[in-house]
């Protein structure tokens, strides 16, 4: 790898130099192994440690196939999805890769012993497979993480349809903390050149989802004025639909849980805050099987204190269990909870008279479509939307980085260095970057 390195860092390298490079026939990653799928057995999600089970280690080049790209991986960053896996919950993703592998010759490739993780990447082309015309070698890019087929009609109108969409690195093989990735060529988009590699990374999954879950009409179809309640405001969602709902002209009300976010959330443009800490709200008894619907009034009376008497026209959720009866409760007549994740628990509960009684509406939603993704990407190049990146890991620490994740002890994004071997690499437009450093830089050092 390190003539792949080299040439990246050379920065006079021309793609016809990159085309010529030797791939290695293994390469360092990131992997969770199939024969470890019960490790766990016996304890409860919060207890089951990462570190345990993800392993940094030498796996075979996959073979390239038509329609894809290796791309030599300078930095990713952890989602909640590869804490999924590293925990094996709620299924194990050899499920996913098994009945993937079925499909065909070409994607049996990725039903193996070993799982590699991670569904964000940035770094450079180093080749291209049979079709492909839109990419070289060379390229700078980023990749999102929407990997489908296309075969039948179903996702001709919105790609998330697709009846064989899966999220790369996730519900496939071969992602991208590690050294190399195999992705499917169209996942590729520019790479925004005023970030570093880590910072440009680190928005990927979670950008992508925020602004299909908030903006798109697939979405919330946020609009000037809506009052938008953002839970967990500070976080890798959150902080991204936070920015979204300040450029887009709406009102977030952002709920965190310290100071110290709400901190974050306030340096964002935020102005009403709920510090759910400091308030108390306890929506659930001590043994979580029964809410309480005076802690929903509660809040929602919170909220109008801030709002000058309005409702919540959107409900930004990802929570799930912990909250989604709250924020049933609080949305306007006629409003809309947004949900995803679910990373408090799948088995929402709430009162549907409120729901059905004041004709809300529920929308499920899971990262994004091919377009919104370049739309979400398209925002970060321009300066409009950025990074939430507070720290940085190599790759050797990943199950560290994960196990912060997994127990909520980071802010905004976590990234990960793969092949960079330093953090602040990789700028080409100094100009826009001092333009925007502060907020590039607003995660970090908290």
């Amino acid at each position: 790898m390190q003539n792949i390195l080299e040439a990246i860092q050379s920065g006079s390298a021309t793609s016809e130099d990159f085309a010529s490079l030797e791939l290695p026939e293994s390469y360092r990653a990131t992997f969770v192994k199939k024969d470890e799928v019960d490790m766990f057995e016996g304890l409860t999600a919060k207890e089951k440690d990462p570190r345990k089970s993800l392993h940094v280690d030498e796996v075979a080049l996959p073979e390239l196939g038509p329609g894809e790209a290796f791309v030599a991986v300078m930095a990713s960053a952890i989602n909640y999805n590869t804490v999924w896996t590293s925990i094996f919950e709620p299924v194990s993703t050899f499920g996913f890769l098994e009945r993937y592998g079925r499909n065909s010759e070409l994607t049996k490739r990725h039903d193996l012993p070993y799982h590699v993780v991670g569904s964000d990447l940035s770094g450079v082309v180093l080749k291209t497979g049979p079709g492909v015309t839109r990419w070289k070698p060379g390229d700078r890019v980023v990749a999102h993480c929407l990997s489908v087929e296309l075969e039948g009609p179903d996702g001709h109108n919105d790609t998330m349809l697709d009846t064989e969409q899966r999220i790369w690195g996730f519900e496939t093989n071969f992602g991208g903390l590690a050294d190399v990735a195999m992705v499917k060529a169209n996942q590729l988009m520019p790479k925004p050149e005023h970030l570093t590699w880590e910072e440009a990374a680190s928005p990927g999954l979670v950008n992508c989802t925020a602004y299909r879950q908030l903006v798109s009409k697939n979405g919330g179809d946020m609009k000037q004025g809506d009052n938008v309640l953002i839970w967990g405001a500070s976080g890798g969602l959150g902080g991204f639909a936070t920015q979204y709902a300040l450029n887009g002209g709406a009102t977030p009300v952002c709920v965190v849980s310290n100071e110290e976010k709400a901190a974050i959330a306030r340096s964002m443009g935020a102005e009403l805050i709920i510090n759910r800490s400091e308030e108390g709200y306890k929506f659930w008894n001590d043994e979580g099987t029964q809410q309480d619907p005076k802690e929903w009034k509660r809040f929602g009376a919170r909220i109008r204190e801030l709002t000058g008497g309005e409702d919540i026209d959107i409900v930004f959720e990802h929570p799930g269990r912990e909250t989604f009866g709250a924020s049933v409760f609080v949305t306007r007549k006629g409003g809309t909870i947004t949900t995803c994740a679910s990373t408090s628990g799948y088995m929402h509960e709430y009162d549907n008279r409120y729901l059905w009684m004041n004709l809300k509406r529920i929308i499920s939603s899971h990262f994004a479509n091919y377009r919104e993704s370049w739309e979400a990407n398209r925002l970060i190049a321009k300066g409009k939307i950025h990074p939430t990146l507070s720290r940085t890991y190599t790759l050797d620490e990943v199950g560290q980085a994960s196990l912060d994740v997994h127990q909520n002890a980071h802010q905004g994004k976590v990234g990960v260095l793969c092949l960079a071997p330093e953090e602040g690499l990789g700028v080409l437009d100094r100009e826009m970057r001092a333009q925007h450093e502060d907020a590039i830089n607003r995660f970090r050092g908290v």
